[in-house]
């Protein structure tokens, strides 16, 4: 059994003031790129709508293969607004976020106000890291007196990025009374609280949504990371072996060590001075 890292009874990682910034800096960048896949990785409104695969977990080949089929459906038909949504989903999947904002742009023109389209281009400028410009458009989508729960959920990964955690998690808590068995939503609750060193509370949430239908593998590989930097390895790698090849699941097993390791130099830097 690999030792495990003990913390004190605290919700929030229990470091100095230096090591809370550094280490929260580089936890929350990951954090941050995790939250935005899974959010925008759904797309269904209701259930008489089309869902968008979720792309983020295929192969470097299957990926390739996979965004050469899609190219290929939204140019033989650039009016079909659901080629473009799956494409530009794709394209943010493998990293192409400024090509999946032009993908939308072309669909923008033929399908003014439409909030499917409105909600993925939202996806796809944040993925850019067009936060500003990403929530002006989602704030245009959302219609107070019969809000769209993907297009709260978009907003709340938005200001998550920004910075503005508990505005949020409001808007996760309300999409949630709308669509209370998705599972993005409670995953992005989680990751929110893990952005703040609250890793015990994004445990809590994280566990649930891998229990909800429709849970991705990233959703699980990131319960596995929250685990892992509480120091619990053990559950975290037996996780990460349920999703990923065995050299995958070393990386990011060193990943977590390395990013420990670092708070506990912080830690020690303080104790020395």
């Amino acid at each position: 059994m690999e030792s495990q890292i003990e913390h004190k009874n605290s919700m929030i990682l229990n470091i100095s003031k230096e090591a809370q910034a550094t280490f929260t800096s580089v936890l929350r960048a990951i954090l941050v790129a995790l939250a935005a896949s899974i959010v925008l990785s759904a797309c269904a409104v209701n259930q008489s709508k089309p869902r968008v695969a979720d792309y983020s977990n295929l192969s470097p080949a299957d990926a390739q293969s996979n965004l050469a089929q899609l190219a290929a459906k939204f140019e033989a038909n650039r009016k079909d607004k659901y080629a473009a949504i799956n494409f530009a989903a794709a394209l943010r999947a493998a990293g192409q976020a400024k090509q999946a904002v032009a993908v939308l742009e072309v669909s923008l023109a033929t399908f003014k106000n439409d909030p499917d389209v409105d909600i993925a281009y939202a996806k796809a400028l944040a993925a850019d890291g067009r936060f500003e410009q990403a929530l002006n458009v989602i704030n245009n989508t959302i219609r107070p007196e019969n809000p769209n729960w993907n297009a709260l959920s978009v907003k709340g990964a938005i200001l998550d990025q920004l910075g503005q955690n508990q505005q949020a998690r409001a808007l996760y808590d309300q999409a949630m009374l709308l669509a209370p068995n998705e599972a993005s939503l409670e995953a992005n609750l989680g990751l929110s609280y893990a952005m703040t060193g609250e890793l015990q509370r994004a445990e809590i949430h994280l566990k649930r949504a891998s229990m909800k239908p429709g849970a991705t593998s990233r959703i699980r590989q990131n319960l596995a990371l929250v685990i892992g930097l509480q120091g619990r390895f053990d559950e975290a790698r037996a996780i990460y072996s349920a999703e990923l090849p065995p050299d995958q699941v070393e990386t990011n097993m060193a990943y977590i060590r390395a990013l420990l390791t670092q708070q506990n130099r912080w830690d020690a830097v303080k104790e020395a001075g």
